[in-house]
């Protein structure tokens, strides 16, 4: 059986960590643009620490990115030459309402977007839009304190009305938000919020996430009445939740966690909140805003299908004195069985088979991995290669339990798209140096570099994986810069 011969194979970025040109074409200020690196990042990104201006002695990993926005054309030449199905990519939603409460949007960003997907679809690739991943103009943060105020929802519709309207016909997969559970975790990043002294910070983030919720769903409605062939999906910082020990309390503890990452989802995909959910926020002293008519839309207007992004498995445990490792920003307990990256993410290949099933058993809806990739120090041997076999082998592993997935278990899986697919910059600690591309960018973490884009050892064989559907698996060990035209397939030099 196999892979599906129509499936998404492609690659992941999103505008604030690789488009750089934070200030070009019009574009406005972004909550994300304040995230600095170093030990700062997380207090400003979980909403602890006010930041509205920059710091002359910070840097800031986004401002530069690895400046796709002037290197896009070669970039998308890199996809199509690895043989991608689809490019997964989000709109700067400054680029469009540089402020994001304009009237008219700004022609400029318009026109660099309608270029990128015109550029994807010269070589028949897919776009997969996300359109807002972490990403809120600070003129809103300021105004309404971000996603806390009901009015985001009208601008953040314009916006999407705007997108829908724009690439018709050119764009019919989208996400409204990525990782919307990771609310709850990277506040400031995911909805613009900073937390007063005193306040109740989870009812601040629960009525933020329902203004979300409530725009998701309005987008939904939005996009399938301006073109009804858009297919419309969640996405949220999945992997599933493994009792520490058989004891009956941390059983229960992995299913209280598991519920928490689902939440969320539960109520894009049912329709509606779970009777757990609204416990839940009850024990936490916080109340659902409901509107008049909420109920309503978000039942009348589920998503289409159910993406998400996989690094790890987690731990659970009722003992909270125990050691926490960290994974995508998810406190874990650390699992004793699993290797673990350099930057402490724990690999778990058969955890993603686990998380497909679980994620099917309960939508019932198609499953897109959107995101799935190993953060890595990559080393330029003297002969200019790169050779990231540790990258294949983690790739590798996880793709052959996809395969399982949809063979052994039914699974109906849409596409894969990796994490990222060219280096970029990291959005819990803002390095450039924890790569994860197959195309390496001369550039470190200060934004110091020539920008040159160069294949490592995992281009070609993600090409080679693409080609052969997912069948191909194996390490060509005969990789050899020099031996491109044997090895792989170019489209034009770099």
């Amino acid at each position: 059986m196999g892979f599906p011969k129509d499936f998404l194979w492609g690659g992941a970025t999103a505008a604030n960590q690789c488009e750089g040109g934070y200030d070009k074409g019009g574009r406005g200020r972004a909550n994300v643009d304040l995230m600095p690196l170093g030990e700062k990042r997380y207090q400003v990104g979980t909403g602890k620490l006010k930041m509205t201006t920059f710091d002359e002695q910070a840097t800031y990993p986004a401002h530069t990115g690895v400046d796709m926005y002037h290197h896009y054309k070669e970039d998308i030449a890199l996809f199509a030459e690895m043989g991608f199905k689809t490019y997964r990519f989000s709109i700067a939603w400054t680029r469009i309402f540089p402020n994001g409460d304009e009237q008219e949007p700004n022609e400029a960003g318009l026109t660099f977007y309608e270029n990128l997907i015109d550029e994807c679809r010269r070589y028949d690739i897919e776009p997969l839009v996300t359109i807002n991943h972490f990403d809120c103009p600070m003129y809103l943060v300021e105004k309404f304190g971000g996603w806390r105020d009901r009015q985001m929802i009208d601008c953040y519709l314009k916006l999407a009305e705007t997108l829908f309207t724009r690439f018709k016909e050119k764009v019919n997969y989208w996400l409204p938000f990525n990782e919307i559970n990771m609310i709850l975790h990277f506040p400031f990043v995911s909805a613009g919020l900073c937390f007063e002294e005193g306040e109740n910070e989870k009812q601040v983030m629960l009525t933020a996430v329902h203004h979300q919720l409530v725009a998701s769903a309005l987008a939904t409605k939005l996009a399938h009445e301006i073109d009804p062939k858009n297919q419309i999906g969640c996405m949220l910082a999945a992997g599933s939740y493994y009792p520490e020990t058989c004891k009956p309390t941390d059983y229960w503890q992995a299913i209280c966690d598991n519920r928490e990452s689902y939440l969320f989802i539960d109520v894009q995909s049912w329709g509606y909140y779970p009777a757990y959910g609204l416990k839940w926020a009850e024990k936490q002293g916080a109340v659902i805003p409901f509107a008049e008519g909420d109920r309503e839309i978000l039942q009348n207007h589920p998503v289409d299908f159910i993406s998400f992004s996989y690094y790890s498995s987690r731990v659970s445990s009722a003992d909270t004195t125990k050691t926490q490792t960290e994974s995508n920003l998810f406190a874990s307990v650390e699992n004793p069985y699993l290797a673990t990256s350099e930057w402490g993410w724990q690999i778990d290949p058969l955890g993603l088979r686990a998380t497909l099933n679980e994620l099917s058993d309960r939508y019932r809806k198609p499953l897109f991995i959107v995101e799935n990739g190993l953060g890595a120090l990559d080393t330029i041997d003297a002969d200019g290669q790169i050779n990231d076999d540790y990258r294949i082998n983690y790739l590798k592993a996880h793709i052959a339990e996809m395969k399982k997935a949809i063979d052994e278990d039914g699974v109906n899986l849409l596409g894969y798209t990796t994490w990222g697919c060219i280096d970029l910059v990291s959005n819990g600690t803002g390095e450039i140096n924890k790569r994860y591309g197959f195309i390496h960018v001369d550039r470190d973490n200060f934004g110091q570099g020539t920008y040159k884009r160069t294949r490592k050892k995992s281009f070609c064989w993600y090409q080679q994986v693409i080609s052969s559907n997912g069948e191909n698996l194996t390490i060509n060990e005969s990789y050899n810069k020099k031996k491109w035209g044997t090895t792989c397939l170019r489209i034009q030099e770099i």
